[in-house]
């Protein structure tokens, strides 16, 4: 599930603060985090030093991209990352990093459904990340309560579950 790393050297950028959430929109916060569960996950998957499991902020292919592009992934991993370079560009930016996140996950809401099964589909498998990841608690807004997909050959292929 890694995605090789080629590392640009960090210009002096950084996103903004993303801007808060509709309430219904915090579920991500009462699955994720609220328990400290990315905490367990990053020791799980390997070295905090090199393993990044963080959410809620924004994600853009590089730089100079239209800001109306960027994505605020519920939940991204990505190994062989640099966490200084996320917290100085206050979130993950593809170039800097030198690779896409290897999984990203979303998490279901009402205002983000259609979006999260749609063009956010689209958008992670145009920037590489291996794996596409969506809960939903009740099934009913992305049709099942998890699903996920595998990119192979630049498109996104339903995992079994």
């Amino acid at each position: 599930m890694t995605t090789p790393r080629t590392p640009k050297s960090p210009a002096h950028f950084r996103l903004p603060d993303p801007p808060q959430r509709e309430p219904d929109e915090m579920t991500q916060y009462d699955h994720l985090f609220k328990t400290g569960s990315s905490h367990y996950l990053a020791l799980h998957f390997g070295s905090p030093e090199t393993t990044l499991v963080e959410a809620d902020r924004w994600m853009i292919s590089h730089p100079g991209e239209n800001r109306s592009r960027a994505r605020r992934p519920d939940l991204l991993i990505a190994f062989d990352a640099d966490p200084a370079a996320y917290q100085a560009n206050n979130g993950y930016v593809v170039s800097i990093q030198g690779k896409p996140p290897d999984f990203v996950m979303e998490v279901a809401s009402i205002s983000t459904a259609e979006t999260d099964v749609g063009a956010k589909r689209d958008e992670y498998a145009a920037l590489g990340i291996a794996e596409y990841w969506r809960f939903d608690e009740t099934g009913q807004y992305h049709g099942a309560r998890l699903a996920g997909d595998r990119l192979v050959d630049g498109r996104y292929i339903p995992i079994p579950i």
